[in-house]
């Protein structure tokens, strides 16, 4: 198993800018891939972007102005978030993927990003 514990979220004005860290301990040696979700009130959750074989992408909504990044040694995900919007407002989540043959995800409680306009 593997445990994540997502912290740094909070309220944001727009255009400011917020770290997201995502710590994971347990099984980390088998982890594949990380990757950041986000959850809007009333809407599905969306991919914001995912960490892969030592790089990321990001999703069209939020390239340019949000960056994923690791630290393997501390086994922890980050994300960048600059020139926040209010759409930006959201539970922001973390998952690893620890699947051998189909994906399997483990996912943090998640954290709030509200934005201010």
């Amino acid at each position: 198993q593997v445990q994540l514990v997502e912290s740094g979220g909070g309220l944001v004005q727009a255009g400011g800018s917020l770290r997201l860290s995502c710590a994971a301990s347990g099984s980390v040696f088998s982890i594949k891939s990380m990757g950041w979700y986000r959850q809007a009130p009333g809407k599905p959750r969306e991919l914001v972007g995912i960490s892969s074989g030592g790089s990321a992408v990001c999703t069209d909504a939020v390239k340019g102005r949000f960056t994923i990044s690791r630290d393997n040694a501390r086994n922890t995900m980050y994300l960048q978030m600059n020139s926040r919007k209010p759409e930006d407002t959201a539970v922001y989540y973390c998952n690893v993927d620890v699947g051998v043959a189909c994906p399997y995800y483990y996912w943090g409680q998640g954290t709030q990003v509200p934005v201010s306009s």
